[in-house]
C-alpha cells in the first residue's frame, strides 16, 4: 500500500493542500474546526508529516543528529534515551547513527548526518579529531557527550572521570586492598582522565599504580585480565575496570581463570548502566547521570537553535560510587 500524502488528507477532509500543511507546522492561522477536520482525516489515513521533507520546505528543520560512539555500550544508548525525551518535549526527533569506535567510520557517519540538515549534533564519546569536529560545527552547531573540547563552537556535557577514578580507589582501599590494578579505556574517550584519576589516587594512597592496557569493550576487558594474570605471579586483589562493559568482561575472565568475584578479587566498573544493575551481575561501580546528560546536550543544543547563544557551554557534572555485589575484603 502507497503511503498516504498531504493530498490524500486535503481530499478526505475536504480542504487545500495548503491549508494541510499549515495544520502539519502547527500554524495559528487555521481555525479549530478546520485543525480537528485535517487532524481526523490524518488519523485516518495513517498519515505522518515526512520530517526531512519539511525541513527542506520550509529551511527550518525539527531533526536533531545523535552519533553513538558504540551501539553495543548501553550508556550511549540511556545518554540517548535522555536526549529524545527532551528534544520530543520542544518538537524535534532523532536521527541515530554510531561510528563503531573508529575515527574513520565515526568520519563517515558524521557526514552522514550533516547531509539530513539537522538542527544540531550531539555526538556521544567521539574519537573523530577535533579538526573534523571543528569542521561540522561551521554546518551545525555541535555538543559533545564524555570528550573535552576546547572549540568555542562547540559545548560540551562530561562527567568528572577523574574524580569518579578516584572514588572508585578510595573505595577498595577503604577495603583494606593495597594491590589494585586499572583496566584503562585505551584510545576511548575520557579514558586519560580516569587513568589519571587512578594514578593519583593510588599514589596519594601511598600505593604504586598498574595499568593494562585495554578498551572500552566486554572483549577488551577480558583480555586485559588474562595478559594481567600472566604478568603477575600474584594477582591483584581488586580491578578498576574502563567501565561496565570492560568489567563485565572482566569478571567472566577471572572466573574462568578460577577466581571468585569478589571473593578473590574485587572489580568495579563506571558509568552505572542498566548492566550494572542487573541483579546477576550487580556490579560495584561509579555513576554517571546519563539521562541527565542528555537532556543537558538537548537544552545546549536548542540554545544555540532558538536563541543563537554563540559562547560555548561547558557542563560538568559529579560522579557518585554505587555499591553491590562485587567489592569486598581482599582475601586474608
Amino acid at each position: 500500500m502507497a503511503r498516504p500524502t498531504m493530498e490524500d488528507v486535503a481530499r478526505v477532509a475536504n480542504v487545500s493542500r495548503a491549508l494541510v500543511s499549515l495544520v502539519m507546522r502547527g500554524s495559528p492561522k487555521v481555525s479549530a474546526q478546520r485543525r480537528t477536520a485535517v487532524l481526523e482525516a490524518a488519523e485516518q489515513l495513517g498519515y505522518s508529516p515526512h520530517v526531512m521533507a519539511r525541513a527542506l520546505a520550509s529551511r527550518t528543520s525539527t531533526v536533531l543528529g545523535v552519533m553513538l560512539s558504540d551501539l553495543h555500550n548501553p550508556f550511549f544508548a540511556e545518554v540517548a534515551d535522555g536526549l529524545d525525551s527532551a528534544a520530543r518535549a520542544e518538537g524535534f526527533e532523532l536521527i541515530i547513527n554510531s561510528g563503531g569506535r573508529s575515527p574513520a567510520r565515526e568520519r563517515r557517519a558524521l557526514n552522514s548526518l550533516l547531509s539530513f540538515r539537522p538542527a544540531g549534533l550531539a555526538l556521544l564519546g567521539p574519537v573523530v579529531p577535533s579538526s573534523a569536529i571543528e569542521s561540522a560545527a561551521e554546518e551545525s552547531p555541535i555538543v559533545l557527550v564524555s570528550r573535552s573540547s576546547r572549540l568555542s563552537t562547540v559545548d560540551t556535557v562530561n562527567d568528572d572521570g577523574e574524580a569518579g577514578s578516584r572514588m572508585a580507589v578510595d573505595h577498595l582501599v577503604s577495603l583494606g586492598h593495597r594491590r589494585i590494578a586499572h583496566l584503562d579505556g585505551g584510545g576511548g574517550s575520557q579514558s586519560a582522565l580516569r587513568r589519571r584519576g587512578f594514578q593519583i589516587a593510588m599514589r596519594e594512597h601511598g600505593l604504586e599504580p598498574e595499568v593494562f592496557r585495554s578498551e572500552y569493550t566486554d572483549a577488551a576487558g577480558a583480555k586485559a585480565v588474562k595478559e594481567m594474570l600472566l604478568a603477575r605471579e600474584t594477582p591483584p586483589t581488586a580491578v578498576v575496570a574502563a567501565n561496565d562493559y570492560n568489567a563485565v568482561g572482566a569478571i567472566s575472565a577471572l572466573e574462568e581463570a578460577g577466581l571468585r568475584v569478589p571473593q578473590d578479587v574485587s572489580v568495579i566498573g563506571y558509568d552505572n548502566t542498566s548492566l550494572a544493575s542487573m541483579r546477576h551481575v550487580s556490579l560495584t561501580t561509579i555513576d554517571q547521570p546519563r539521562a541527565e546528560m542528555g537532556r543537558l546536550a538537548a537544552e545546549a543544543l536548542l540554545q544555540r537553535v532558538r536563541d543563537g547563544r554563540t559562547d560555548p557551554v561547558r557542563k560538568l557534572l559529579h560522579p557518585k560510587l554505587v555499591t553491590r555485589s562485587t567489592t569486598c575484603p581482599p582475601p586474608a
